[in-house]
């Protein structure tokens, strides 16, 4: 733990923790002060002056990072046998229907992302209480109920993710890896950050985005300037 404690000071000391920076400037920082002996996850919180207790202000959506998460995403495709060829070429790690509704049933969930088909929606909504928790429950709204599987499938796999505002009012998503160029961070960050702006509920008052922080796997946060991003 010691040895924690002064990484953590050794990255403070790096940079100003109060004050705020460009999106190019936070991405730099972010990768100077990542110490871990692994390719730490760079990930983005985005507080928004929302209540998502209120139906028209939830803010929800998907989003295909430029430059990819990084991550090897496990891909489970819930399907009829007249799909799992399209879904097994587009490179789905897993594909059946009833054997894998079985293994969540036992507690399975060893994927990161499950896409499945309108025509099954019954079945697979009887796992909700296992995979609504877990953030794996397959949404028309986040295209993983489709009947385009084979797309669905090569979208994810080439750094499609969805996000969700929090019960806090915050969005927290990866967006790529400490290895990344602080470019690629920075343009995948942006992604993010655009498609987010553009779903400003009309009901929302005051300012929208309200603070945004960059920040890798247990390194400080890097506060960003919000007035640089919605200029």
């Amino acid at each position: 733990m010691m040895a924690l404690t002064k990484k953590r000071k050794e990255a403070e000391e790096k940079f100003n923790a109060e004050q705020h920076y460009s999106l190019a400037e936070a991405s730099k920082i972010v990768k100077d002060i990542t110490s871990t002996n692994f390719d730490s996850t760079v990930d983005l919180a985005i507080r928004l002056g929302v209540d998502p207790r209120k139906a028209n202000q939830m803010v929800r959506g998907t989003v295909s990072l430029p430059h990819g998460t990084g991550k090897d995403v496990k891909v489970l495709v819930l399907c009829t046998p007249d799909k799992e060829a399209e879904a097994q070429e587009a490179g789905a790690d897993f594909v059946g229907l009833d054997e894998f509704i079985t293994k969540i049933k036992g507690g399975w969930t060893d994927v990161d992302v499950i896409i499945t088909m309108p025509s099954v929606m019954g079945k697979v909504g009887a796992l909700g209480r296992i995979l609504g928790p877990r953030g794996l429950m397959p949404n028309p709204k986040t295209g993983t109920v489709t009947m385009n599987i084979g797309q669905a499938v090569t979208d994810v796999k080439a750094g499609k993710i969805d996000f969700k505002v929090d019960k806090y009012g915050i969005v927290h998503a990866a967006i790529g890896k400490a290895s990344f160029e602080s470019e690629k961070l920075a343009e995948n960050a942006s992604e993010l950050i655009s498609t987010i702006l553009k779903m400003k509920p009309s009901s929302a008052k005051g300012t929208y985005m309200q603070s945004v922080t960059l920040s890798s796997t247990m390194s400080p946060g890097v506060k960003v300037d919000t007035k640089s991003l919605t200029a």
